[in-house]
């Protein structure tokens, strides 16, 4: 396939933590030690994914009965942070993610990065991972928002040249991806990988899948 008709494709915006990193692990780990410096009970992976939502203090209201204090979130964020990025560096791409981003890249099709990770942090992880390549763009987040997706995917299409809304498949593990795809007019697949249960993917509205490649597939069938 040449490269003018990989342009008529689908183009993909991928999530990168719980879909392109496999960091769930790492999530619970982080969450866990610092739920054990605020005094709050563990969770367990299957509570986290029914209960995951963004915004961020949405899911702490979820777990402790009332939204946190501006003081109490300062410090939740801070101390998950603090114990998610020592646990990041060790954490590997998902099954098949590499092979998938090289085999688009090569048929000429194009895609994109867009995540809520901080972009300082985001941008040489990615690097150190070998893929950064393969994107035409990647953005993480910039501020300190606790806001979803929505608004960075329309800055996200916005600098994104001759590539339209209707054309758009995101993949991601997240309600919250389908949120935002839905806001720009684009369409969505949902990974089972990452935060969120097949249940409560389910309930979005937008094909759910349990592989990588089964996403890419899905993605391509969209009209």
């Amino acid at each position: 396939m040449g490269k003018r008709d990989g342009l008529r494709g689908k183009h993909l915006v991928w999530d990168w933590n719980g879909t392109l990193l496999d960091d769930i692990s790492a999530v619970i780990g982080a969450t866990n030690a610092a739920f054990a410096e605020l005094g709050l009970e563990s969770i367990t992976l299957e509570r986290y994914r029914e209960l995951y939502t963004v915004p961020v203090p949405k899911f702490y209201e979820r777990l402790m009965g009332r939204l946190p204090t501006d003081a109490e979130w300062s410090v939740m964020d801070g101390v998950f942070h603090r114990h998610y990025w020592e646990r990041a560096e060790a954490c590997g791409l998902t099954a098949g993610a590499a092979e998938l981003l090289a085999a688009r890249q090569a048929s000429g099709f194009t895609q994109s990065l867009l995540s809520l990770a901080p972009h300082a942090e985001l941008v040489p992880l990615v690097r150190r991972h070998g893929i950064a390549e393969r994107f035409v763009r990647m953005d993480g987040r910039v501020d300190a928002s606790t806001d979803g997706k929505s608004g960075h995917m329309v800055r996200h299409l916005a600098a994104l040249e001759g590539v339209l809304a209707e054309r758009v498949v995101v993949i991601g593990d997240a309600a919250d991806d389908a949120i935002a795809a839905r806001h720009v007019g684009a369409r969505a697949v949902l990974y089972t990988g990452g935060s969120h249960s097949r249940a409560s993917l389910s309930r979005v509205g937008v094909p759910v899948v349990d592989t990588l490649e089964e996403a890419v597939a899905v993605a391509e069938e969209l009209v």
